[in-house]
């Protein structure tokens, strides 16, 4: 759909980025697929699960069937592909199927992605959310599933380990900064970025709260976008990372959490509290 791509892609290689796509894949023809040979570095696919499940979550009665397809053309265009299966507070018992589909279609990758309240989801999906409980299943059924398939697919969780963010602050944004940031690569100091339809740049996630958003694209380029943040939000981004990461390693019940979702959530409550301040 949007017809720059292949070009953005081929920018992201020249300038040593790897490359990713996430798609419902019911676009994935062998003309769109030949524009994307050699720039894209894996193209991962959402699955909700079997497909009936699917189809619901999408919204439409042909996603599953149009997206299962084009994995033909997917697997002669020689492109590495994946898919990501969102899991909700009801849905668990639907990954050992989803497993064995990805292992069929000769997929490298199976990515575990806890639904969360964010876009289409929080109006349409509202209460479908995992909980803890749901979530520690599902890591204990990600494990298992590894043991079953062993080397053909890779499975990744989205969730993390407290002792590695306790461990590992910086890499969460919460660390002490270097002496010379200014200087120091951007992607240094917060990653990802995300442009938004209205032309928004936001750390981390769509739809994080513009509070600590870099700006508009329509209003300034990156460049003076990225310079005025670094001397204006940096600071009060880093210490809002810093106050989850604090929070969240301490005792707690399962060793690990949804740091993006914690974080977007915290973000969006000092954003309505600093509004009401105001």
């Amino acid at each position: 759909m949007y017809k720059g791509l292949p070009d953005l892609l081929a920018h992201a290689h020249a300038c040593g980025m790897l490359t990713t796509i996430t798609t419902n894949g019911m676009l994935l023809d062998e003309r769109r697929l030949e524009q994307l040979h050699g720039k894209v570095d894996l193209i991962a696919i959402s699955l909700d699960g079997r497909p009936k499940s699917h189809n619901r979550v999408r919204a439409s009665a042909r996603a599953f069937s149009g997206m299962r397809s084009r994995l033909k053309h997917l697997r002669k265009s020689g492109i590495p592909f994946g898919f990501i299966f969102t899991l909700t507070q009801y849905n668990l018992d639907e990954l050992d199927w989803v497993a064995a589909f990805a292992v069929k279609e000769g997929a490298q990758l199976l990515q575990i992605h806890p639904l969360e309240n964010i876009g289409r989801a929080s109006e349409e999906m509202a209460g479908e959310r995992p909980d803890q409980t749901e979530a520690a299943y599902a890591v204990i059924e990600a494990l298992r599933l590894k043991d079953y398939i062993g080397e053909r697919v890779h499975i990744q969780v989205d969730l993390i380990d407290r002792q590695y963010v306790e461990s590992e602050p910086e890499s969460f944004f919460a660390g002490e900064l270097p002496g010379d940031s200014d200087n120091s690569p951007f992607a240094e100091l917060i990653s990802p970025l995300v442009i938004e339809p209205d032309g928004a740049v936001v750390p981390i996630q769509y739809g994080f709260a513009r509070k600590y958003g870099l700006g508009s694209l329509y209003e300034a380029s990156l460049d003076e976008l990225i310079r005025t943040w670094r001397d204006v939000k940096m600071l009060e981004f880093r210490a809002l990372c810093r106050r989850l990461v604090d929070s969240q390693t301490g005792p707690a019940e399962l060793p690990f959490f949804n740091w993006y979702e914690l974080l977007g959530e915290m973000a969006d409550n000092r954003a309505s509290a600093a509004g009401t301040a105001n």
